[in-house]
């Protein structure tokens, strides 16, 4: 069947509807990931977003519950050149348009998505909606924009946990404010010897004091940091009292609490190829991340913020600390692959702090 994807600017983009989900409505992103497309479409980072795959075949080895990044589909839609028909691989347990279909997730393929992609690269994310039906073509235009209007609000209430979860043991007890974690945070803080107890969002300050951490990691998630005002405070109200450690939205969370400002970026960093630089040995990362929002570098003046890490695409902040407290933070995702064996000694640094 055919289907369309209709931009916020009025653009449209053909393809062809590959499941029974005809509709989806979000935040347009692209990512520049040429593998672990399941980590992408099971990413809480994604929650509420269509999702343009810039490699053109996706599919190739078919999905397993080993590689989830979580327990569930997070995409709103998926927008593909091409999905492979006939996936091969010894440890698949699902093919992806019957996984994507159980999900209810909308994918469009067929799709010219080099064009596409510049389109974002130059005009920013904008609303989209995937639809079979062209002919009320205003509706859809509208729709794509308060599409994106949306996702200004709390996404992290959609996939934070609700109660109180423990996983593991050892010596060190990390308590991880789960704004919409991946399972690969847990395993690694485990690996190291951790036990880990992660809350829900909501959980002040003095309740997780009351779990007598030794350290708080403060993990990534969707949306907005201006709309997590909560978090915020929580974030502030233990700065100075314990190590902590944030990455992707819990180091724009980390910045604010510290004073600084965030500001959307035109078209965000999403892939596993966006080079890093430490500034403290001049060392390089490959690194992957997820995120549309950046630290302002003028808003940092006056506060106890130290710029440890910059992208070398863009220049824009990848990493922080505080002046003086045990307090430091990563854009990226330390434990995602490729760059896993390079920028897992964040977790390292953060264990050695507490």
């Amino acid at each position: 069947m055919k289907g369309y994807l209709v931009l916020a600017n009025g653009r449209v983009f053909q393809g062809k509807l590959l499941n029974d989900c005809q509709t989806a409505g979000g935040e347009v992103v692209f990512t520049t990931a040429m593998i672990a497309y399941q980590d992408v479409i099971t990413d809480p980072s994604y929650y509420g977003q269509i999702v343009v795959m810039t490699y053109p075949l996706v599919g190739n080895v078919g999905l397993n519950e080993h590689s989830f990044a979580s327990q569930r589909a997070m995409v709103e839609g998926l927008v593909l050149r091409e999905a492979t028909a006939f996936p091969s691989h010894w440890e698949m347990d699902t093919d992806l348009i019957t996984f994507l279909n159980d999900s209810q997730v909308t994918v469009l393929t067929e799709v010219d998505t080099r064009a596409l992609t510049k389109v974002i690269r130059s005009q920013g994310n904008m609303g989209g909606i995937i639809t079979a039906d062209l002919s009320h073509k205003d509706d859809l235009v509208d729709r794509a924009r308060e599409a994106l209007k949306r996702l200004d609000g709390d996404l992290v209430q959609h996939v934070s946990r609700h109660n109180i979860g423990y996983f593991g043991s050892g010596c060190k007890r990390v308590v991880m404010l789960d704004l919409g974690t991946k399972k690969g945070v847990v395993t690694s803080f485990n690996l190291r010897d951790c036990e880990v107890i992660a809350v829900p969002a909501v959980t002040s300050a003095a309740d997780i004091l009351l779990l007598r951490p030794d350290g708080v990691f403060i993990s990534d998630g969707p949306g907005n940091p201006l709309a997590l005002p909560y978090v915020v405070e929580t974030t502030r109200a233990l700065i100075g009292r314990i190590p902590i450690f944030g990455v992707g939205l819990g180091h724009q969370l980390i910045a604010l609490a510290l004073g600084a400002q965030v500001a959307r970026l035109p078209y965000g960093h999403r892939g596993s190829n966006h080079p890093v630089k430490n500034l403290r040995n001049n060392r390089i990362y490959i690194t992957t991340q997820n995120h549309g929002y950046t630290i302002e570098e003028n808003s940092i003046a006056g506060t106890d913020i130290l710029v440890t890490m910059r992208s070398l695409n863009d220049e824009t902040i990848e990493g922080i600390r505080h002046s003086i407290y045990p307090v430091f933070s990563v854009q990226f995702d330390p434990e995602g692959y490729p760059g896993y064996s390079d920028t897992g000694i964040f977790f390292d640094q953060f264990i050695e702090s507490i």
